[in-house]
């Protein structure tokens, strides 16, 4: 096993790392034509960075989240912005289905040790998004429970909280070192996994596993890797 003890629990982030979180195929396909081509890659760009900085200061839904940072990417490149295209953009979110591998990793690793979620969708999209990974969690919690969004470190600290744990009884998984692994650490989650799906840089001086194969995952907490 790479962790020193059996953690009371495993936590997850969920979007990006354990369901493929789809925002930009989505607004591609909501704004169609009214996104030029030569400056998608820019903008799609701008709506990721204004996301994290919405979720910086006082909570708000996560329909507003993506309202406001597509309304400020918007007016930074000169396009048109409409309130009925982060809604349709918001509604498809729970369409969204895990990555290939999840599902069996995680009944797998259930097998050993509690699963948590810690996400930062509002609670229906959370809940239907876990329902999607068909695989048992003792707790789900939203950013809407929580007040907050990752990476403020206060949605860690509900967590805790509400676990009933410190930082050294869980394992904390993600595929983002800015929305999550940062903070993690910063909080003394000494046992962390890197899910490296390609989109963020590895911090490896943060101190965690790093895994590019959902099916390793298991693997670190001392389970054998299913027979091919």
């Amino acid at each position: 096993m790479a962790f020193e003890s059996k953690p009371k629990f495993v936590t997850f982030d969920m979007n990006g790392t354990l369901i493929k979180f789809a925002i930009a195929d989505a607004t591609r396909e909501v704004l169609g034509d009214r996104l030029p081509a030569e400056v998608a890659d820019e903008y799609l760009q701008a709506t990721k960075a204004y996301r994290i900085d919405e979720c910086m200061g006082d909570y708000k839904p996560f329909h507003q989240i993506i309202a406001n940072s597509m309304e400020r990417a918007s007016r930074r490149l000169g396009l048109e912005y409409r309130d009925a295209d982060a809604r349709a953009i918001y509604e498809i979110v729970p369409t969204w289905r895990p990555y290939p591998g999840v599902t069996e990793a995680l009944n797998r690793l259930a097998e050993a040790v509690p699963l948590v979620i810690i996400t930062n969708s509002d609670t229906p999209h959370a809940l239907r998004l876990s329902e999607n990974l068909q695989a048992p969690f003792e707790a789900v919690i939203s950013a809407e429970q929580m007040g907050v969004y990752k990476p403020r470190l206060a949605a860690f600290e509900y967590m805790f909280d509400k676990l009933g744990v410190t930082p050294d009884e869980i394992v904390h998984v993600s595929a983002s070192p800015m929305y999550d692994l940062r903070s993690a650490a910063t909080l003394g989650i000494k046992n962390k996994v890197y899910v490296d799906r390609g989109f963020e840089h590895d911090e490896h001086w943060l101190g965690y596993e790093r895994i590019t194969d959902i099916a390793d995952l298991p693997v670190l907490f001392g389970l054998p890797r299913p027979a091919a």
